[in-house]
């Protein structure tokens, strides 16, 4: 865990500040201290001037290092070198310094196209961190189970082929090859879009809930296409192949999430014996689907409306069963109920409060307040922004920002950065995301209560430097209440863990000390 950290602030006051919050009255004071710090950094960012910051030297901010390679960040256009004083002034008092944009050089030349070839390969066929996030055996128990794949693959050809004939589907030794070739071509673009799909890698372990509700509404999906070749026959490779991709991928979610979810379930050693019986009950109430819906169709009810009935109790029984999981893990949805909880009351909810609150769909358009392990480029709009915001956190493997312009809130890691200072991150991340939303929400009350409704805070183009005393703050709250926060997430049965937070692969290195 990185040492705690003194409070420095940029250029106007470098005394360390700490504050300490007792633990009997945690609730009261985190809730009490994010509502004081909020409104006074509300009432210094449109008033207080800021100070000019101090131009890097020699133009360069720091060094970012993503999958082995690296980029160095520098400040292109700006003010040279020892001529730090040039400022703007700026609405509200605020100044800005002349020019000056972020450019990432790369330190590498770029990879030859095998090198590429192989990398994206390699994305698709191996597990994230291998060969370390797997034990020796891994290689040869999936070189085995790749030529066992091959044989059974080739055999399926001849098997799909007597199957049809032996349905009579045609007496043409030339036609029933097509026929066959057709219905392989259908199962082969199924398996491409299986292979495809896998490449979401650690998703299926900490996303499993969100990931096999989106399974099954592929496979609604995909189930509605094939009912669909029955009003276009002349399109039907194109539609059963489409239709075998979308449940083929339904099929990936449903199996790397199966044994995670059954995990949750055993004590001890029976974790085999919970997946047999599991699976065991899905077939006997598929049998009974099955034999149900045989008696259905022969009274030749509606298509579509069979099919919106059945897919309506399908989505909602799925919901359902992924809802009741009770997972002890926090991945991102349920890091954020449990912050956001303790922020607002200064409690951790307990595991089932935390997994019934946990959002279960999140369309891939939605968008996402917080990002961890960013690059630096997504972050930070100038340099400016952070020269002045990198003292703050010298005392920390992460530094967390917010960029106004995609209003996002980004917590960068270092390169030493360890499992506690990413959680430390996300937890911080969080927080300052607390203090702009109730900035946000102050900010509207008062052009609802301004007479004129012109207020404006600060200028119309805000920049990363105008939140700098909402990060300030956040420090200090960071500082006196991570270390409750994780006391009390251990006292409800969470376990905490990077990995499931999913951080990005950038790390920053080589930033020059203030």
């Amino acid at each position: 865990m990185a040492p705690a950290m003194g409070m420095k602030r940029p250029a106007a006051a470098t005394a360390t500040q700490t504050v300490t919050l007792p633990a009997p009255d945690a609730r009261v004071a985190v809730r009490e201290a994010v509502r004081v710090a909020v409104q006074e950094a509300e009432a210094q960012a449109p008033t207080l001037p800021r100070a000019a910051p101090a131009v890097a030297v020699d133009g360069f901010l720091c060094v970012e290092e993503v999958d082995g390679r690296k980029w160095s960040y520098v400040v292109e256009g700006g003010a040279a070198p020892g001529k730090a004083g040039r400022v703007s002034g700026r609405r509200g008092g605020t100044a800005k310094p002349l020019g000056g944009t972020v450019k990432a050089v790369p330190l590498q030349s770029p990879l030859p196209p095998v090198e590429e070839i192989m990398s994206f390969i390699r994305s698709y066929v191996v597990p994230e961190g291998f060969p370390d996030s797997v034990t020796p055996s891994y290689v040869p128990y999936m070189s085995w189970r790749a030529l066992k794949h091959f044989f059974g693959g080739a055999m399926g050809v001849f098997t799909t082929r007597t199957l049809l004939n032996s349905l009579g589907v045609a007496q043409s030794r030339a036609t029933s090859g097509a026929v066959a070739i057709n219905w392989i071509l259908k199962d082969g673009a199924g398996r491409v879009g299986k292979m495809l799909f896998a490449r979401q890698g650690k998703k299926f372990d900490y996303d499993l809930k969100q990931l096999r509700f989106s399974g099954d509404l592929l496979m609604e999906l995909g189930a509605g296409i094939e009912l669909a070749t029955a009003a276009f026959p002349q399109l039907f490779l194109p539609m059963a192949c489409m239709a075998n991709v979308v449940k083929n991928v339904a099929a990936v979610t449903s199996t790397s999430t199966r044994t995670p979810i059954y995990k949750a379930y055993a004590k001890g050693e029976n974790i085999g014996d919970v997946t047999a019986k599991g699976e065991s009950v899905g077939n006997i109430a598929d049998l009974l689907g099955t034999g149900l819906s045989i008696l259905i169709s022969k009274r030749n009810p509606s298509l579509v409306t069979s099919f919106a009935f059945l897919s309506c109790g399908y989505l909602l029984s799925s919901y359902h069963e992924v809802r009741s999981v009770v997972l002890n893990t926090l991945n991102r949805a349920r890091f954020t109920v449990a912050v956001d909880s303790f922020i607002k009351t200064g409690h951790v909810p307990s595991l089932k409060e935390g997994n019934s609150q946990e959002t279960i769909f999140n369309p891939p358009w939605q968008h996402q307040p917080v990002a961890i392990g960013s690059r630096f480029g997504d972050a930070f709009q100038e340099p400016a922004s952070f020269v002045a915001i990198r003292p703050l956190f010298e005392d920390e493997r992460y530094i967390v920002t917010y960029n106004p312009t995609k209003d996002k809130v980004y917590a960068l890691l270092k390169d030493q950065a360890k499992p506690d200072d990413i959680v430390k991150a996300a937890f911080h991340a969080h927080v300052l995301l607390h203090f702009i939303n109730a900035s946000h929400a102050n900010l509207n009350a008062r052009k609802r209560m301004s007479s004129s409704g012109s207020y404006q805070y600060g200028n119309s183009n805000p920049l990363n430097m105008d939140f700098i005393p909402h990060i300030a703050e956040s420090c200090k709250i960071v500082t006196s209440s991570y270390g409750v926060f994780k006391k009390k997430a251990r006292e409800q049965g969470w376990i905490m863990s990077e990995s499931l937070l999913n951080p990005g692969r950038a790390r920053l290195c080589g930033i020059i000390p203030q």
